[in-house]
């Protein structure tokens, strides 16, 4: 499907970030896509189909949790990779100003 790795930081324009702050890029991206992907699949659930999917989730079973989506929403892959484009489209905007605010101040006087 896709990876959070370095490459995507590379075609973020944020391969210069520093080994933390790159950890930290690649959560948030991940915590970020994860959300939205689960906002927009929740709009097409009824309340059932949340309630069963909140389960898996619950229990943290993200095998079951993917199963469950495969055999109910079978098209998730396209929200997922959708949702993945338009985040790098902004973080691509933000590239920037991201590094900017990456840089160390300068303590010196």
């Amino acid at each position: 499907m896709f990876k959070l790795d370095e490459n995507l930081l590379r075609e973020l324009g944020l391969v210069s970030l520093p080994p933390v702050e790159k950890n930290k890029m690649l959560a948030h991206i991940y915590e970020t896509l994860e959300m939205r992907v689960g906002m927009k699949l929740a709009e097409q659930m009824t309340n059932e189909q949340l309630d069963e999917f909140e389960n898996f989730i619950n229990k943290n079973d993200e095998p079951g949790a993917l199963k469950w989506l495969e055999s109910n929403f079978p098209d998730y892959k396209k929200v997922v990779a959708d949702q993945l484009e338009n985040l790098k489209i902004e973080i691509k905007a933000s590239a920037p100003q991201i590094i900017a605010a990456s840089r160390p101040e300068s303590t010196e006087a």
